[in-house]
Order: C-alpha cells, then sequence, then structure tokens
C-alpha cells in the first residue's frame, strides 16, 4: 500500500459513519494503490460492510472524505456526495442476484443496457468476461440451471464486464461450500491480478482473507486495529484482539518486569492459571515497565517434549499434564493443562505423548509475543 495519497487510486480518509446511538465507522483511513486487493476483516458489527456501503454510495459519510481515482466522491463538509451509479464500481454481493428468467449471457450483459453499447458490442464484452469467469459453455444456459458456484462467477462477469474503475465484494463466497468455497478464493485472486482492478473485499473469514488478499484491514468496534499484508499480520499482530482474532493463539494476562529495545526482548509476570510464571517474550511495540499487556504465542509455535528431551536454550520450558491428544490426521492437536488452565498446541505427528502423561511445554522467546491488550 503507497503511504502517499498522492500517487493512491482509492483514499478513505477519516471517516466516520453512526447509526443513532451506534458509531459503525470510526475515523477510519487508508490509502490503495491502482490494482491493490484489499480486505476488510473482522467479526459481525465491526464496520466492514458499513466502509465498503460508505464506498460505494449506498451510506452517507458524516465525516471524512473518499477519493476513486482522484475524483472525491464523498466530502459531507464540502456538499460532495456523488450517487452510486455514477461511481464506477462493480460490486459482488453475497447473495448472487442473478436474475432467474434470464440467460448466463443476459445476467453478465445486464449491467451494459445504460452504456449505450450495440447489441454486436454488447455480446463481444459478454463473450470476453464469461470466458475469462470459465463459463463459455454456459452461455446461452437459464440461470436457474447453475450451481452456486456458477451462480457467483455469472455475478462477477456482470460486475466486471463493463470495466469498473474497483471491484467491490460483500462477502461472496459465504454462501458456497467449503470445498467449492476454497476453488473460488485462488479464482477470484487470479482474475483480480489478471484484471488489475483495484478490488475491496469484505469478509469476517481469516483464511479467505489471507488468500486473496494483498492488504488486510483487521477492524474491531468501528475502528481500524491494524492494516498491513496477511502474513504480517498474522506474524505481528498489533494487539491481544487481531492475535485472537487471526489464527489460533494462546493469550495470558501479563505485567511488564524489564524491556531489552535493542535484543527486542521483554521480561514479563504471565498469569498462567493460577500462577505468576516468568517469561521472555520477544517485543516490537512500545510498552511501558509495569504496565498491564498480553503474551501471546500461536498453537503451532509451542513445542511439546517429552520428560526425557532437554529444551534448547532460549526457550521458555513449563511443566504440564497432557489432558487430549486429537490426530488431525496430517498434524496433531494437544491440550495440555498447566497450573489449572489449559494451553493449546499444534504438532506434527512425529510427537507421540499420551493423555495423562506429564510433558513440557516450551514458549520459543522469538514466538512469544508480549503485546499491548
Amino acid at each position: 500500500m503507497n503511504s502517499s495519497t498522492d500517487q493512491s487510486f482509492l483514499v478513505v480518509d477519516s471517516i466516520d459513519k453512526q447509526f443513532k446511538e451506534t458509531k459503525a465507522v470510526d475515523q477510519v483511513s487508508f490509502a490503495l494503490a491502482k490494482g491493490d486487493f484489499l480486505t476488510l476483516l473482522g467479526p459481525s458489527g465491526c464496520g466492514k460492510t458499513t466502509t465498503l456501503r460508505a464506498i460505494a454510495g449506498f451510506e452517507t459519510i458524516d465525516t471524512g472524505s473518499i477519493s476513486i481515482d482522484g475524483q472525491v466522491v464523498s466530502d459531507p463538509v464540502a456538499g460532495i456526495d456523488i450517487p452510486a451509479e455514477k461511481r464506477s464500481f462493480g460490486m459482488v454481493f453475497q447473495s448472487y442476484a442473478v436474475w432467474p428468467h434470464m440467460t448466463v449471457a443476459e445476467n453478465a450483459a445486464y449491467g451494459l443496457h445504460s452504456a449505450g453499447m450495440s447489441s454486436a458490442d454488447q455480446r463481444k464484452a459478454v463473450e470476453r468476461v464469461l470466458k475469462m469467469v470459465g463459463l463459455s459453455g454456459e452461455i446461452d444456459r437459464p440461470a436457474t440451471m447453475l450451481s452456486g458456484g456458477q451462480q457467483q462467477r455469472v455475478a462477477l462477469a456482470r460486475a466486471i464486464v463493463y470495466e469498473p474503475k474497483i471491484l467491490l465484494f460483500d462477502e461472496p463466497l459465504s454462501n458456497l461450500d467449503a470445498k467449492l468455497r476454497e476453488r473460488m478464493r485462488l479464482e477470484l485472486r487470479r482474475l483480480q491480478a489478471e484484471l488489475g482492478i483495484t478490488s475491496v473485499y469484505v469478509t469476517h473469514d481469516q483464511e479467505e482473507a489471507m488468500v486473496v488478499s494483498d492488504i488486510v484491514i483487521v477492524m474491531n468496534l468501528g475502528r481500524i486495529q491494524q492494516i498491513g499484508s496477511p502474513q504480517d499480520i498474522y506474524d505481528r499482530p498489533a494487539n491481544r484482539f487481531v492475535a485472537d482474532f487471526i489464527g489460533a493463539a494462546n493469550n495470558f494476562d501479563c505485567k511488564v518486569s524489564q524491556i531489552d529495545n535493542a535484543a527486542g526482548l521483554a521480561k514479563v509476570e504471565a498469569v498462567i492459571g493460577n500462577k505468576h510464571v516468568p517469561l521472555v517474550a520477544s517485543c516490537y511495540q512500545d510498552l511501558e515497565l509495569d504496565a498491564a499487556a498480553s503474551v501471546c504465542i500461536r498453537h503451532e509455535n509451542l513445542r511439546l517434549l517429552n520428560k526425557s528431551e532437554t529444551p534448547t536454550d532460549g526457550w521458555n520450558a513449563l511443566t504440564g499434564v497432557v489432558t487430549h491428544r486429537i490426530n488431525m490426521g496430517s498434524y496433531v492437536d494437544y491440550v495440555v493443562m498447566i497450573n489449572d488452565t489449559e494451553v493449546n498446541l499444534r504438532t506434527p505427528r512425529s510427537i507421540e505423548i499420551q493423555a495423562g502423561e506429564q510433558a513440557l511445554v516450551t514458549f520459543p522467546r522469538e514466538q512469544c509475543l508480549c503485546l499491548p491488550n
């Protein structure tokens, strides 16, 4: 994402939106370069859909501004509110919104009716986009005879047929079954990259966001919690909420007792069950001594050793009892009771410790993160 809005194709600047007593969007700002694929990610009610609808012009913002390709389309102070139909975007909804009485071609051409194109040119445009989405063989088929995945492809073809400046996606895959959803994620990403259209995608599915996005914005309670690449957000969450929402993690309250900024490490007293446990954790945030914080470590970053193994230097090691061993096929999930609290781990299949056995759980300091709450 460009840091300079001068080079940005879509600019959302400090927008607010209030519904009665609820602040749905609170000072949301971001900028996208042409061709970027951004996902707005978060739980229900976090403000992601309202932000998308504000970009589309379906919601009027209270303050702030929105610009598309250098044109201000929303700015209440300046009295600017360009109607949705003049913002040159294509939108793909959660419901396919496919017209049941039309053929595939007629559905795909729907956005061209007001463009002043000849019938021949419309047909060429429709054939081109249906080929792109893999529906060339279904061009004259009734829409009611299509599968859910095919109907979503029709909806996508309709969104791109008139070459919009921006594509907007409102949880477009949530009605599909799991396997088809996985395939469609890759298809959407491939097609967006091929077209080079700036895209904003809304989902509550973290895995979906990781697959399709160049940039992810995690939202909660109307505010942005973090902006970054999918990998950055997974590896370096900004706070406890992001760590907990993205991926599976163990989070413990802690107090910071010592900070070594040069080494990027912090000593903390973590509350694990009924005890305060000293740990060393990586620290890349601004934290204060004696400040309340959190220690976060993802399930796959913990290490499980049996009684005969010795922890490596630099690992925090705690003894516990295995309560559950769950074979997941390609990996094994463990639940270990430490100080009367459950700690969750994910290990290779080669680790074999049975329920009821004592084991050593290690928290490698590189993956053990000290985060603000």
